[in-house]
C-alpha cells in the first residue's frame, strides 16, 4: 500500500514520561493516556525514559509498544538510562530524543490527567507562549486529592524560597505537567545540568534568561501514592541545586543562552 508510514512521520506531539520503578501503575496510566490520544486523533509519540528501574518498568512499555505497532496506531518508545540518574536527567534525555513539534512532560502517575492538555495547548497555540506549565498553586487550580499537610507545607516553603532566590514569579514550579515548543527549548535542555527534582527551576530560570515566554496554567491535580520524593531530604537537596543554578549563571557557565533576565516576557 502507498502513503506515508505513520511510524516514520513527524509527530506533532511528543509525550515524555520519566519512570523509575513504576511497574505497579505504569501500564494503566499509559493505556489511559493512549486511549485519550486515540480518541482525539492526536499525531503523537510517547517516550518513556526508564531511569535505571530494577522492576518491570521497561518490559511493560516494550509490550505496549509492540502491540501498538502491530495496530499501526501510535509510536511508543522506551529510552534507558544506564543507571539511576534522576528525574531531571531523564527528562533531558527524553526531550533531546523527542521528535514532536511540541513536547509534553508528564509524571508517570498522571497526577494531572492528560485530559488537561488542551489548557496548555491553548496557552501555547493561542496565547503566544513557548512554555506552558501546569500549576497547583493558582486560585483556579483544582486539587481534588491533597498531599499530607506536612508535604504541602514543605512544597509551599520551597516555592517561596525559589521565588525569593531566583525572582521567578510562578506559584508552582514543580507540577509535573509542562508543554513546550521543542525547538525553542532545546538550547535550554542542552545547557541544563541539574539531574534531579529541581530541574524545573533550572529550565524556567534559563527560559527567562533566554526571553522565552512562559504561561502558568491552573490544572486539575490529584495526589498519587508512591512519590519518589523524600520530603525530609529532597527539599534541602533541591534548594542546594537552585543555589548551584544561580552560581553557575553568575560564573557565566550557561553561556550566551539568550537575552538577559530583565528582557524576558514571562506571564
Amino acid at each position: 500500500m502507498g502513503g506515508e508510514d505513520p511510524m516514520q512521520s513527524q509527530p506533532r506531539l511528543s509525550i515524555v514520561i520519566p519512570a523509575y520503578n513504576e511497574e505497579a501503575r505504569l501500564r494503566a496510566c499509559l493505556e489511559s493516556a493512549l486511549d485519550y490520544l486515540a480518541r482525539t486523533g492526536a499525531e503523537a509519540e510517547v517516550v518513556v525514559v526508564d531511569d535505571g528501574s530494577t522492576d518491570g518498568t521497561a518490559p511493560i512499555v516494550e509490550s505496549l509498544a509492540a502491540g501498538r505497532r502491530r495496530e499501526g496506531r501510535l509510536d511508543i518508545r522506551v529510552l534507558r538510562n544506564g543507571r539511576n540518574r534522576g528525574k531531571g536527567y531523564s527528562i533531558k534525555h527524553g526531550v533531546l530524543m523527542a521528535r514532536g513539534d511540541l513536547v509534553l512532560i508528564s509524571d508517570a502517575d498522571f497526577s494531572t490527567p492528560i485530559d488537561e492538555l488542551p489548557l496548555l495547548l491553548r496557552a501555547v497555540e493561542e496565547g503566544g507562549h513557548s512554555i506552558a506549565i501546569g500549576s497547583r498553586g493558582l486560585r483556579e487550580s483544582r486539587v481534588v486529592r491533597r498531599q499530607a499537610v506536612w508535604r504541602e507545607t514543605m512544597g509551599r516553603a520551597f516555592n517561596v524560597l525559589v521565588r525569593a532566590l531566583t525572582g521567578l514569579p510562578f506559584h508552582d514550579t514543580q507540577c509535573g505537567f509542562k508543554l513546550m515548543r521543542r525547538l525553542e527549548v532545546l538550547p535550554l535542555f542542552r545547557a541544563a545540568r541539574i539531574e534531579r527534582f529541581a530541574y524545573d527551576v533550572e529550565i524556567l530560570y534559563l527560559a527567562r534568561k533566554a526571553g522565552i515566554r512562559v504561561a502558568e496554567v491552573p490544572v486539575l491535580w490529584r495526589n498519587a501514592e508512591g512519590s519518589k520524593v523524600n520530603a525530609l531530604v529532597d527539599p534541602l537537596n533541591m534548594l542546594k541545586d537552585v543555589v548551584r543554578v544561580l552560581v553557575r549563571d553568575r560564573l557565566g557557565r550557561y553561556g550566551a543562552i539568550g537575552r538577559p533576565p530583565a528582557a524576558a516576557g514571562i506571564k
